[in-house]
C-alpha cells in the first residue's frame, strides 16, 4: 500500500517537472500581438453574427411570403 502511494507521488512529481519544462518552451504573445489577434477575433464574431442575423431575416421573410400565398 505504501509502495503504491510512493509510486503515485513520484508520477505526480515527474508530471509536474515535465510540465514546467514544456512551459519554458512556450512563446507567449506580446501585448501588440494580443491586441491584433483580439481585434481579428472580434471582427470575425461581428461578421458571423451579421451573416446569421441577415440569413434569419431573409428566411423568415421568405417563409412569410410563401405562407401568405
Amino acid at each position: 500500500m505504501a509502495k503504491e502511494k510512493k509510486q503515485k507521488k513520484e508520477k505526480k512529481e515527474l508530471f509536474i517537472t515535465k510540465v514546467r519544462k514544456e512551459m519554458k518552451k512556450v512563446r507567449w504573445p506580446k501585448k501588440k500581438e494580443m491586441i491584433k489577434y483580439s481585434g481579428a477575433v472580434l471582427i470575425c464574431i461581428i461578421l458571423l453574427s451579421l451573416f446569421f442575423v441577415l440569413s434569419d431575416i431573409l428566411i423568415t421573410s421568405v417563409k412569410t411570403i410563401i405562407g401568405g400565398l
